[in-house]
Order: structure tokens, then sequence, then C-alpha cells
């Protein structure tokens, strides 16, 4: 199962739909074109469009896959006692009393610039299951972080 929000979901169903419609016709259009252009061994534009078929195609697996097994998490029914999937969650590091908040997004929505941190990442699984005023020790390839939970929110 794939949970994800609302958001996550609208925009990975855009993107297979831009995908299927736009990126696979042309990518077949492109690879009929030069086929037509004779002699495939030595035809360096048949075998360019053919591996870009291969990756719209394999794109369109991927995400039809994801989208399958896609679950919808509804927002309002999520509670802030404990940190998980889809919570805002503010933080100091205590070894520099540096404040960060992030979002706890599963893998295909982690964006840092964005504030949003995949469930996958050293910080949000030391995280899970906490609660405001816990402490947790992240393992990062930066090294060991503490880490003092301040708030929860969705």
């Amino acid at each position: 199962m794939e949970y994800m929000s609302k958001e996550c979901y609208d925009q990975l169903v855009a993107e297979l739909d831009h995908l299927i419609k736009v990126e696979l016709p042309k990518a077949q259009d492109e690879l009929a074109e030069a086929r037509a252009k004779g002699d495939l061994s030595e035809n360096f534009e048949y075998h360019a469009a053919k591996r870009e078929l291969r990756r719209v195609m394999g794109k369109i697996r991927f995400k039809s896959n994801v989208k399958q097994f896609a679950q919808v998490l509804d927002t309002s029914v999520l509670n802030c006692d404990t940190v998980g999937l889809l919570r805002k969650v503010e933080f100091t590091n205590l070894a520099n009393n540096a404040k960060m908040a992030y979002t706890i997004v599963n893998p295909h929505e982690a964006d840092l610039k964005k504030g949003k941190i995949s469930i996958q990442s050293p910080i949000a699984e030391a995280l899970l299951g906490k609660k405001v005023g816990d402490t947790a020790e992240a393992h990062t390839p930066a090294g060991t972080l503490r880490l003092r939970i301040d708030n929860i929110s969705i």
C-alpha cells in the first residue's frame, strides 16, 4: 500500500495522464519517423527513439503501479498525538539548538525545498511514534543527531 496525500495522488494521476496522452504518442511518432528513414542497423535516430520509447513506457509502468497501490489518507481523521505520516513536526537539534520543521510524507512526494521529508529518511524514522517533548536519535550520514520534538500538527 502506498499512503499519500490527496495532493500527491492528484499529481500522480496528472503525470500519468500526461505520459500516456502526450509523451507516449510523441515517442511512438519519433520511432515511426526514424524507422522510415531506412537502414536500421546504422540509424542513430532509430536507436535513440527506441530508447526514449522504452524510457516513457518504463515511467508509465512505474507510475501505474504506484497508482494501483495508492491509498489517499484523509488528514481530517489523523490525530496529532504522535509523529506519523502527513504530520508536520517541529523539533530542535539539541547539539546546536537549531529549530526545524518538516512534514513527513511518502517517498514520492518528498521535497526538502517545500519542507517535506520522506518517511524512509533517517530523521523521519527516528521521530515516528514519538510525542511532543520526547527526544529521538537520528543516525544520518552526517552523524547522530539528538532531536527534541516541540510540536506536532497537520
